[in-house]
């Protein structure tokens, strides 16, 4: 008499892996198995923990474009992380933002344009931080500061100058502290202190100078290190300490400067 087979031993061993288990009607069962491939509670693309799911897609990477259409998000989106990557771009319209996310990650440079109107912050962020620099005036105009501040902090010196009017203040601080020196002109009369003091301490002599009357006590601070001594002595008697005690030392710095300079031969 022929002897009908057992369970599998996993589904025989295994509390809750019987006939109602993940294994059950699973595609991989029993192969990945017993190839040591996968592990019930440990790496199992058919559980409910992305940990789990990781695993398993980590360890079989040829098996992660079946999920790429999965019903659960989260399978989507670690399968994302896994297939080959000219196999993402119907990702892009995916519904979960998560899943987008890692596609904005890994989609090939050429289709990130797809991404850029996308309604996900993260999603555009991560567009702005890969996006050629040629392309990032696509995005200097976004609605939100946060990915304009990543612009800000990417875009080509020569393109710059267009962002110094932007209405975030934390934008105009980036661009203040890339623009060229020559360029800070365009800042010094910025209406937000921050923004004319991260000018003042870049700032050529002549731009340093006038910033010695800036109303802010931390924008003339700042300026004391740039501007020319002849015009720091001006602010000897300056109502805030700080500035006055700035100014001492970089006129007693220019005096230390001036006799070295007469002792060289």
């Amino acid at each position: 008499m022929d002897r009908v087979p057992g369970p599998h031993p996993a589904q025989a061993a295994q509390p809750g892996l019987g006939r109602h288990g993940l294994c059950a009607g699973c595609r991989h069962f029993p192969a990945l198995l017993d190839a040591g491939r996968c592990e019930p509670g440990d790496a199992c693309v058919r559980a409910h923990s992305g940990r789990q799911i990781d695993r398993f897609l980590r360890n079989n990477r040829q098996e992660a474009a079946y999920y790429l259409a999965d019903l659960f998000w989260e399978r989507r989106a670690i399968a994302a992380r896994y297939a080959p990557d000219d196999l993402l771009e119907p990702l892009v319209q995916d519904t979960d933002e998560v899943v987008r996310r890692v596609v904005a990650t890994r989609l090939p440079v050429a289709a990130l344009g797809r991404l850029l109107r996308d309604p996900d912050r993260e999603v555009r962020i991560t567009v702005a931080q890969r996006l050629p620099e040629r392309e990032l005036v696509r995005l200097a105009g976004d609605a939100d500061y946060r990915i304009r501040m990543v612009v800000a902090d990417r875009l080509p010196h020569g393109k710059l100058l267009a962002m110094t009017g932007d209405a975030e203040r934390e934008v105009r601080k980036i661009v203040a502290r890339r623009l060229p020196a020559f360029a800070l002109d365009a800042l010094a009369g910025d209406p937000e202190p921050e923004v004319r003091r991260i000018v003042a301490e870049r700032a050529l002599p002549v731009l340093a100078a006038a910033l010695l009357r800036d109303p802010d006590w931390w924008v003339r601070h700042a300026a004391v290190g740039c501007a020319p001594a002849e015009a720091v002595a001006a602010l000897e008697d300056d109502p805030e300490p700080e500035v006055r005690i700035a100014v001492r030392r970089r006129l007693l710095e220019s005096v230390k400067n001036r006799n070295r300079s007469g002792e060289s031969p």
